[in-house]
């Protein structure tokens, strides 16, 4: 039976992709391939995908109504949900783009489930940004996250709601995974170890907020991926209604002024920081607390920072800028 893959073109889904089909797996990829950054990187993941054997792809909205139905007649029973808008910031100019992709979008998954007969697990793309401004760390499942401090937040929030809902009403078993701070090859290029590395090596000052004391639970995109192929096979059990979250964070929040410290000596240059205040919708931290995912699938994302750091730097220099 074909696993379906949303945002199958992205960061995360590309990578995601490539670990089932590794491991023999049929995967339906769908993207609408949108410009939020460039398209290129997104066609470039696309071709890799695609010269591999089991691999198919359709480029759809999945938030337009019935355009996932183009699908039901080809077996699937497991889908992972990862298209989404993301990002904090672009949400203060944009609202209603991420309140079509992340809301509507997902409630056209749901409704694509309910339909699928023998449906089996539903695991989606959630954030860290759920947590808001909680001072309690590290942040864990059980925590509130009832005061997001963006938009962005309140749709993830929001579709965890329906998510929850969904699984009451019609027994939809569903997984949503807490992301934190993704980074690694074939990354996004609008977060800040991209931005970074580029500006870095092009000579030009990097922004660097709230004078560098900001701390993010970085977690290695190979790590990520790993637990979302083993929660994939790992459907809730016994739980009513069978729904369940998890952080998939590295339980090792890193300094920013750190970080950069760190890209600095991988690329061996000196970054010219720009120092300016904290953004509208950022936080201070994140820290992923990792028990409940270890707990249910015996596993701890492990990638140090550096480690990971080091590939990405190296892919970007070696693969991506020519």
């Amino acid at each position: 039976m074909p696993i379906l893959v949303t945002g199958a073109a992205g960061f995360i889904g590309s990578h995601v992709c490539h670990r089932l089909l590794d491991r023999g797996e049929e995967v339906i990829g769908v993207d609408n391939l949108n410009d939020y950054y460039d398209p290129a990187l997104k066609q470039a993941r696309l071709a890799q995908l695609l010269e591999r054997k089991g691999f198919s792809f359709r480029r759809l909205d999945i938030a337009d109504e019935g355009a996932l139905a183009a699908l039901s007649g080809l077996g699937i029973r497991r889908i992972v949900h990862l298209a989404a808008q993301a990002g904090v910031r672009y949400s203060l100019d944009n609202p209603r783009t991420y309140i079509r992709s992340n809301v509507v979008g997902h409630l056209e998954v749901l409704e694509f489930c309910r339909a699928l007969p023998g449906f089996e697990h539903l695991v989606y793309a959630s954030s860290s940004s759920v947590y808001g401004g909680n001072r309690k760390v590290p942040f864990a499942e059980a925590d509130k996250v009832d005061t997001p401090v963006s938009l962005y937040a309140a749709t993830k929030k929001a579709d965890e709601l329906m998510s929850h809902t969904y699984a009451h009403l019609f027994a939809i078993p569903q997984t949503g995974l807490r992301f934190f701070t993704v980074y690694g090859p074939w990354g996004r290029p609008d977060m800040a170890y991209w931005l970074f590395t580029k500006a870095i090596l092009e000579g030009r000052p990097i922004r660097v907020f709230n004078q560098g004391e900001m701390w993010r639970d970085f977690t290695y995109v190979d790590d990520v991926v790993e637990a979302v192929v083993k929660v994939l096979d790992t459907p809730p059990s016994g739980a009513v209604p069978p729904s369940r979250l998890f952080n998939i964070g590295n339980n090792s929040p890193v300094r920013l002024g750190d970080f950069i410290d760190m890209l600095e000596r991988l690329i061996g240059i000196e970054a010219k920081r720009q120092y300016e205040p904290m953004q509208p919708g950022d936080v201070e931290c994140t820290y992923a607390d990792v028990t409940e995912l270890d707990r249910a699938i015996g596993f701890k994302p492990n990638t140090s920072i550096e480690d990971g750091l080091r590939k990405f730097v190296d892919w970007y220099r070696g693969e991506w800028v020519r």
